[in-house]
């Protein structure tokens, strides 16, 4: 049987700190009903003893979202991932792509890629602990590895330990010497590796990440054999060209609400958030993008970037945006 989060895989948001918080994916659910959400990453021992409701906490309108976790000790992920079901996540993702120098330092993320045998402890022990489903997603290699030799030996190890499911970024990690940007554009892509693991290993649900910038090009590779394709910043900074056309490209539905349409849809959500004390500028910098290549754009992002930020600004800053939009689109 096929889970929600299974299914709508076929398309997906990356996680992405500091820019797929809650706010973020109730935006994106407003475009398309099916594609997958994930969290930004939130380490295990955040989950464990910090603020669970502002870390975990999310709208029911989310849906499908997953969590995706950090850490490398097997008995505080199972910990974490008991927590984050009782939240109704529909997925826990572990990372293990992450190159930043912070993560390594706690041995978690990228660096994991050296460790396989520790993964498979820490997903084993995450599966045991939820009923929910656990999953991977990780890089083809770091440093000096030979993709072609330690992805496959990885997925074997991995998936030995009951994971089903992979999202695999199409690029090295350079742990040492690359900033985690230059680790987003500087390794190669090599997306021919990821198609050849999902021929070798067809009964794993194998998604691509790295470097997606359109629909078309995640259709491509639907086409071509691969479960799922997970786009990240382009969904972030285009949303309605990637999250308002993937129900109709991706999945055979209709295509989600015009972008005028979805700032009447966001208005109750912004008010909501302004009455609990919120401030504008923490969701309208999530909506820059979302007239992105039409007439207007400039002045939509202009308004909310330099009006959105004032304890006071409210949703007549959102009126004043659209009003550019308007007027340039008549």
């Amino acid at each position: 049987m096929i889970n929600s989060a299974e299914k709508a895989s076929r398309l997906s948001v990356a996680p992405m700190m500091d820019w797929t918080d809650r706010h973020c994916r109730f935006f994106h659910r407003l475009m398309s009903r099916e594609a997958l959400l994930y969290t930004e990453m939130v380490t295990s021992p955040a989950v464990i003893h910090g603020d669970r409701d502002r870390l975990l906490g999310f709208d029911g309108a989310e849906h499908p979202v997953a969590l995706q976790l950090g850490g490398s000790e097997p008995s505080e992920l199972a910990e974490a991932t008991r927590i984050a079901e009782g939240y109704g996540y529909d997925e826990v993702n572990l990372n293990v792509g992450c190159p930043s120098d912070r993560v390594q330092s706690g041995c978690f993320g990228a660096v994991l890629m050296e460790r396989p045998g520790l993964v498979a402890d820490c997903v084993a022990a995450m599966i045991a602990a939820t009923k929910v489903e656990v999953t991977v997603k990780c890089r083809i290699g770091v440093d000096d590895q030979l993709p072609e030799e330690v992805l496959p030996a990885f997925l074997e190890t991995v998936s030995a330990a009951g994971v089903t499911r992979f999202a695999i970024h199409a690029r090295k990690a350079w742990l040492q010497g690359l900033s985690p940007k230059e680790n987003r554009e500087v390794p190669p892509l090599n997306y021919p590796l990821v198609e050849a693991m999902k021929r070798a290993y067809p009964h794993l649900h194998i998604s691509v990440n790295g470097g997606l910038q359109s629909l078309d090009q995640a259709r491509g590779f639907l086409e071509r054999g691969l479960d799922g394709a997970m786009v990240g910043r382009a969904a972030y900074h285009e949303p309605w060209e990637i999250l308002g056309r993937a129900d109709e490209v991706i999945f055979g539905g209709a295509p989600g609400p015009d972008p005028f349409e979805v700032v009447e849809l966001m208005k109750p959500y912004i008010a909501g958030h302004l009455a609990r004390g919120g401030r504008l500028h923490q969701i309208a910098r999530h909506m820059l993008g979302l007239f992105h290549g039409r007439p207007g754009a400039r002045g939509w992002r202009r308004v909310l970037s330099e009006r959105g930020h004032g304890a006071d600004a409210g949703l007549d800053i959102v009126d004043a945006a659209l009003a550019e939009v308007r007027r340039l689109a008549a």
